[in-house]
């Protein structure tokens, strides 16, 4: 018995008496042996940690590309990310090895291969024609910059222009430079005194290619003959060239120059310019020039056969717009159309009917690659509508600040909520469909429907359908309709609490299954929504206000209380004012003169109309106590079938019933214990020291490090709570809120190199304090229906609350019966006395029955509430009880279940009712664990876990194994710790940046089924015929001039290049590449013709053996037959 009870003191588990300890010890030797009948089917075979897709729009993009007969386009980024898009739902990411920003990419149209230049100055072929792209070749350039590239269409020719102004030539099927060189001082020979500075523009003749146009950034255009090797025409002009692009029939072009002007030529007029046009300039009388513009930063000259080209450009917007958006412009005939942008244009590209660029372009869209969104306009139709984008691209229109994501979700939930979302779609979009549709999707091997659900910093909620590795917005909610707005920040309330993005969302909580909903916003407001397919007005929207008090009235001594006395609904809160009106928050300020009694935001007071969705049930808010803002809520959990939200904080907890809209509990952290609490902690008044209330939201309900002054401790300093004036302190504490993220990263690195001790004040998403005795917050909330003492013979329902000290505390809840009664009668709630100790703040909490399934929370189905129940249904409801999917509500005495406690330092698994721990495991020493999830995989259980180490973590459960232990990705920013959250079935997700999700799978049969699951890129497709030349031209000339381009840049014309001036590394794509080939339509044809090639060839070397058997046979025929007439009238003795 005396090993038990030391264990007992290591667990962390109040001394009990020597009886108390022998029936414990023989029920954890029952535990024990029952322990053993669970079979864990899971194994360290069955997870396997991989990326699976990344979504949203490309962070920091920095080039554009399109394919005209694949229909891919192709966006690289300043991070060196290549993202590839087709058909909606056809999307692929790829990575640089280097990071070094992407600035130009180049389709071998059709070929199922794309070149990328980045500003490192290496060029990479990608192999697309595999699930995975991959790399073939690469070419470090070592002597020169490379500025702009330009593969001509069905050329293996690429040129390459250097910021020296010199032309360099690959060959993209070797990767290997040519010996043909254009030189800058060749190009330009004594048309200039000075450097002309370098390439901007490299292109071929429409109607020869024999002839490349060289653009210099300091204004000079050259005309250079490939076979003479030397410059047909230069063109000269004052102003920088940003962009040049040629008339189909070869004949002029156009320049953008930096002034705001476009200058077209006639190819045989290098004099002056045919014409010179400033699209935006204002024109001035007497014949003066123009005043100068923003600089042109890119035009396209497009033609159609039926009418005015199109010249279509970027910039050149006057310079006293100030305060203008960006804007394309598209000039057709006489029309000029001024489109404007949310954001700056990064690139643009026209989309034509035809690859050929000697072809009349007939342009029918244009894809405007912006900063923040990618824009596709149809110039098509009149008024040129942009087209509805069904990609995922708005993750980020409001920062996301949180993440949670539903993996086997209820089949009618996705249905529920694209029903109502469509009800939110814009209108004014083109009427044809979407035009890059390139690619063949993936064969769907996952059948369950997945919802992510991001929140955001203007309050908005968005749901999203992930199933089978694509995402679609599915509903959108704005929770910041509910309040007040102030019209500009003079008219602000002084009871803000943040800066900016007052309503952004912190926590969500949410009930698939009935649908309830509920969130923490950042101002220390709780909204609890119901789902409603019919549309309602909210005459009064229902409103509680909370004052959640941290105070210690007196010292607890052990022969205290055990339990501490309840408030009953209305003292230990603020009056539960239902009716705005009423609400106490016109006493703003207390009998000294601080603010009291006051929410930070102000609900509507005006009707509410509201649509189909998620509706209004109730609004909680916390508010000022003397003088303190509330601080903010750090855990948050809803029931659905109790009608019960609880939220904590720093300060404690509060639990309200929303059916009947009261507070039931309003307790300090402390008050919790009762005479239980572990720690000494002495009699304090919260006034003695500010609470900053740690706005700003790089760390909201992480459980990382945050910066010292989050929650000073209080201290027992003199000096009554009026000696500093009010504002000075508010403007201390907005100074604080500023200074938490420049503090955070210097907290991270000292916390990993922190040495624990047990029981020590940790690192949490609530507030860390020097002082490991000041603010112990909640943690960890979750309702459940178990044993609540360690004598219970059957399960009640309760509500377990982790702490960040480390405390798992049990509240028992008494509920009224269903029906009627339960709207009538009070809910009573009552702490157990329970308390159980871990190292390190508590993060997740879960229950097993006796066979080690899950106990899911009880839930109510979903129902429409706002239609009148008929009395069959009345009835019904009465009779209703909530579902609990476990079988512990009909639990024999006997049985026990099992308690799953995770930190964010050790996970343990205690036995119930006992309160036995059976299994422990330490996850971290070093460093702590960001998230825990318990999750399903392959029908059984198991505890998931990220730590700021950038270990992801899985243990079996109730054992506790590790069956998973990889490196994946430090916490590099809060980003990550703010949005990480794993889910059943294997699956994972995070914001890899503000405005992508990367999601993940720790699943083997996942990782299995991938190249499966992912859509293909190429698809074969026969390229457009080449213009006819036509009778008389061909006769006459006059066509497009061909060029043998081998003849000139091949080795055996050209010569071989400088191996100093680039080194070719072979790329990793090119084996891959047919393992990844051989899995598509593309792979089965060619496995086919190479099936059939061998055949053919086997079949060719058996007939040639065949072949020369046959006339050996025949030889040797003719020899014996030679032989005999030979030997025939010999005898014997003759031979």
């Amino acid at each position: 018995m005396r090993k038990f009870n030391i264990r007992k003191v290591l667990d962390g588990l109040t001394a009990v008496s020597a009886a108390a300890s022998a029936s414990s010890a023989a029920q954890q030797q029952q535990a024990g042996n029952r322990e053993t009948e669970i079979q864990e089917t899971l194994q360290s075979e069955h997870f396997q940690l991989c990326k699976t897709v990344r979504h949203g729009f490309p962070y920091q993009p920095s080039a554009l590309a399109f394919d005209p007969v694949q229909k891919i386009l192709a966006i690289g980024t300043q991070t060196g990310a290549l993202r590839l898009f087709g058909r909606p739902g056809v999307e692929c990411y790829c990575q640089h090895d280097s990071g070094a920003a992407v600035i130009q990419l180049q389709f071998l149209i059709n070929e199922g291969a794309l070149v990328s230049a980045l500003a490192d100055d290496t060029l990479h072929l990608w192999n697309l024609r595999q699930k995975r792209p991959a790399i073939l070749h690469s070419l470090k350039f070592n002597r020169e910059r490379i500025t702009f590239c330009h593969l001509p269409f069905q050329s293996k020719w690429l040129y390459v222009g250097t910021e020296r102004g010199n032309i360099h030539i690959v060959n993209v099927e070797s990767f290997t430079l040519s010996g043909y060189v254009i030189m800058w001082n060749k190009a330009i020979e004594l048309s200039s005194k000075s450097h002309p500075g370098p390439i901007v523009h490299i292109s071929d003749n429409p109607m020869d290619e024999g002839k490349l146009l060289i653009g210099f950034e300091s204004g000079t255009v050259v005309l250079w003959d490939l076979k003479s090797k030397k410059a047909d025409y230069r063109y000269t002009h004052d102003e920088a060239i940003h962009s040049v692009a040629w008339h189909h029939e070869g004949k002029q072009f156009i320049c953008s120059h930096s002034d705001g002007t476009l200058t077209i030529w006639n190819v045989k007029s290098p004099t002056k310019p045919f014409q010179t046009i400033t699209p935006h300039g204002k024109q001035l009388k007497d014949g003066k020039k123009p005043e100068p513009c923003k600089p042109i930063l890119k035009v396209e000259y497009k033609t159609t056969r039926a009418g005015e080209p199109f010249i279509i450009l970027s910039g050149g917007l006057s310079y006293d717009t100030v305060g203008r958006r960006p804007c394309l412009t598209v000039m057709h005939g006489k029309s000029t159309a001024v489109l404007e942008m949310d954001y700056s244009i990064v690139d643009f590209l026209t989309l034509c009917e035809t690859p050929y660029p000697n072809d009349f372009q007939e342009p029918y869209a244009v894809v405007v690659l912006l900063e923040k969104d990618l824009v596709l306009i149809d110039l098509a139709q009149n008024g040129y509508p942009i087209f509805e984008n069904p990609y995922p691209l708005t993750i980020h229109e409001s920062p996301v600040t949180c993440c949670e994501y539903f993996a086997d979700c209820p089949v009618d939930l996705i249905p529920a909520l694209y029903s109502v979302g469509a009800r939110q779609k814009r209108q004014g979009y083109s009427k044809k469909e979407w035009p890059i549709s390139g690619g063949n999707w993936g064969l769907i091997t996952q059948s369950y429907p997945e919802i992510i659900i991001t929140g955001h910093a203007d309050g908005s909620i968005k749901f999203w359908d992930a199933s089978a590795i694509t995402l679609q917005v599915l509903y959108k909610l704005k929770t910041a309709k509910v309040f007040e707005k102030s019209r500009n920040k003079d008219d602000r309330p002084n009871t803000d609490i943040v800066d900016e993005d007052p309503y952004a969302i912190q926590i969500i909580s949410w009930c698939p299954e009935s649908r309830m909903l509920c969130i923490a916003g950042v101002s220390a407001h709780v909204i609890i929504y119901r789902f409603s397919k019919q549309e309602v007005t909210t005459e009064i929207i229902p409103m509680l206000e909370v004052r959640l008090l941290y105070e210690i009235n007196d010292v607890e001594s052990p022969d205290g209380e055990q339990v501490p006395p309840l408030p009953t609904p209305g003292t230990g809160s603020n009056p539960q004012s239902i009716v705005p009106q009423s609400h106490p928050s016109t006493s703003s300020s207390s009998s000294d003169g601080l603010r009291d009694n006051v929410p930070c935001l102000k609900v509507k007071n005006s009707p509410l109309k509201q649509s189909p969705g998620y509706q209004i049930e109730l609004v909680i808010q916390l508010v000022w106590v003397s003088g303190e803002p509330p601080q903010q809520i750090t855990s948050l959990a809803v029931n659905s079938a109790y009608g019960l939200v609880v939220f904590g904080n720093c300060n404690g907890i509060a639990m309200v019933d929303y059916l009947q809209k009261t507070v039931l509990l309003n307790l300090g952290t402390i008050e919790l214990y009762g005479s239980n609490d572990p720690y000494r902690r002495e009699p304090r008044s919260p006034r003695k020291s500010r609470q900053p209330s740690g706005a700003g939201l790089c760390d909201i309900n992480e459980g990382t490090a945050v910066p010292e002054d989050r929650c000073k401790s209080p201290t027992s300093g003199s000096g009554s709570p009026n000696n500093s004036d009010d504002d000075e302190k508010m403007n201390n504490f907005i100074e604080k809120v500023k200074t938490k993220s420049r503090n955070f990263s210097k907290m991270v690195a000292n916390d990993i190199d922190v040495k624990d001790n047990s029981f020590s004040r940790s690192r949490s998403s609530s507030v860390t304090s020097i002082d490991k005795e000041s603010r112990e917050a909640i943690s960890a909330l979750h309702f459940c229906e178990t044993f609540t003492r360690k004598n219970d013979t059957s399960p009640s329902p309760c509500l377990w609350v982790g702490t960040t000290l480390g405390t798992v505390l049990v509240i028992v809840l008494n509920l009224p019966p269903g029906g009627e009664q339960r709207l009538l009668q009070p809910v009573i709630v009552s702490p157990s006395g329970t308390i159980l100790r871990l190292k390190g703040a508590i993060l997740r909490m879960a229950f097993l029955d006796t066979t080690g399934s899950l106990v899911p929370p009880a839930h109510e189905p979903w129902r429409e509430h706002n239609v009148p129940e008929d009395k069959d249904e009345k009835d019904k409801s009465k009779k209703r009880r909530p579902v609990s999917v476990s079988p512990s509500s009909s639990q024999e005495i006997s049985e026990n279940q099992y308690a799953v406690i995770c930190s964010e330092k050790q996970a343990k698994v205690i036995s119930l009712p006992s309160q036995n721990c059976i299994y422990k495991q330490n996850i971290t020493e070093t460093s702590f664990v960001l998230r825990g999830d318990i999750v399903s995989l392959s029908n059984s259980i198991c505890l998931a876990c990220f730590c700021a180490n950038g270990h992801i973590m899985t243990f079996s459960l109730p054992s506790l194994r590790p069956l998973l232990d990889v490196y994946y990705l430090p916490l590099t920013n809060m980003r990550i710790a703010r949005t990480f959250c794993f889910t059943n079935n294997g699956q994972a997700l995070y914001l890899v940046s503000p405005t992508e999700i990367q999601r993940l799978t720790y699943s083997q049969e996942t990782c299995e089924n991938l190249q499966e699951m992912l859509g293909e890129l190429f698809t074969p497709v026969e390229t457009p015929e080449a213009p006819n030349r036509g009778f008389f031209k061909g006769l006459f000339g006059g066509g497009a001039q061909s060029l043998d381009r081998e003849e000139l840049f091949g080795e055996s014309a050209a010569g071989k290049a400088s191996r100093s001036l680039a080194q070719h590394i072979p790329g990793p794509g090119g084996i891959e590449g047919v393992k990844g080939a051989a899995s598509g339509v593309v792979g089965e044809l060619a496995r086919a013709r190479l099936a059939l090639d061998e055949r053919g060839q086997k079949l060719g070397e058996l007939e040639e053996k065949t072949a020369a058997m046959l006339y050996s046979a025949d030889s040797f025929s003719k020899h014996a037959h030679e032989m005999m007439l030979k030997y025939k009238d010999k005898k014997w003795y003759q031979f």
